[in-house]
């Protein structure tokens, strides 16, 4: 029984250390290759961080937006550092270990895909519009509705700043899919302002009041002034002058300016009795004889048992 034991003990221990001799050897093989894939390793993230530097510049110069520009040089490293890694494990001889992170890389990319498929919408649109730049931080314009000024781009969203004072976060898939109206871009404004006259007036008098006094306002840019009778309305016959100022994406500078022609068209016409009508409707009744109508109304009116001319005759008969 004790030879037993002590032939199972004798056998483990070769088992073992007949294992260790056969990693060991192994081990000693492989050095060399070991010491090479770590030296890939090592020269991959050194030319990384290279790139990474050098692209940071480029991106620069591509966008202004920071996160963009720390995200694709990150992206840009990692791809160099992963590159070396697969490089030093096919070294290694473990080609079916990169095989499989290869493949469960690609299934789990599908999957987030799948999941994040709107975030990865709005980041790629953000990018997009980093790269395009239709609008910046401070531009005034107007997408989905909204119309304000624009206070950061996220990759994300948009934030924007409205006249009431709102902040909204936009998607940027949303923006970038959508019509964008920049007011900044032009560095000027138009100012668009609707005015009515009598059928009765002067229409080149009118037109030539209405054009001298916005011509006299102050701060207007060197543009024309534009003046366009546009249609015969109810009570008046209408039209559009129009005039630009220097851009601002203050709003209230805008609207005063606006309130600046409205009051200069006013007083000009009353000075110059250029009246604005009041809303007038006027019924043609063609050719009625109205005098006939009231006269038979009046008959029938006189004639009706139970008036009073009527209750007073009998009356007075029967007295």
């Amino acid at each position: 029984m004790d030879k037993q034991v002590d032939f199972d003990i004798n056998k483990a221990y070769e088992l073992v250390t007949g294992k260790l001799e056969a990693w060991i050897k192994t081990a000693v093989e492989m050095l060399p290759n070991f010491v090479l894939a770590i030296l890939i390793v090592v020269a991959f993230v050194l030319i990384g961080k290279l790139l990474k530097k050098l692209f940071e510049k480029i991106f620069r110069r591509i966008t202004d937006n920071k996160s963009l520009q720390s995200l694709l040089s990150s992206i840009l490293y990692l791809g160099v550092v992963a590159i070396g890694t697969f490089i030093a494990l096919s070294v290694l001889q473990l080609d079916g270990a990169v095989t499989s992170l290869l493949a469960g890389a690609g299934v789990i990319g599908l999957a987030l895909g799948f999941a994040f498929q709107e975030i990865a919408s709005n980041f790629i649109a953000g990018t997009m519009m980093s790269i395009r730049k239709p609008f910046k931080i401070d531009d005034l314009i107007e997408t989905n509705d909204f119309f304000g000024i624009i206070q950061h781009i996220h990759l994300r969203t948009t934030e924007l700043r409205t006249m009431q004072g709102q902040i909204v976060q936009i998607p940027n898939s949303m923006v970038f899919k959508n019509p964008i109206i920049n007011y900044t871009q032009l560095g000027k404004r138009r100012i668009d302002i609707s005015v009515g006259v009598t059928y009765g007036e002067d229409l080149p008098k009118a037109k030539k009041v209405a054009k001298e006094a916005i011509e006299s306002l102050e701060g207007l840019t060197n543009d024309d002034v534009t003046i366009y009778y546009t249609d015969f309305g109810g009570s008046s016959i209408n039209f559009v002058i129009r005039y630009w100022i220097p851009f601002t994406n203050k709003h209230f500078e805008y609207l005063a300016k606006q309130d600046e022609g409205v009051i200069g068209i006013k007083q000009a016409f009353d000075k110059n009795d250029v009246p604005i009508p009041f809303p007038i409707r006027t019924l043609d009744f063609g050719d009625v004889d109205f005098k006939s109508i009231f006269s038979t109304y009046s008959k029938q009116v006189s004639t009706t048992p139970g008036n009073s001319s009527s209750q007073s005759s009998d009356n007075s008969n029967g007295e």
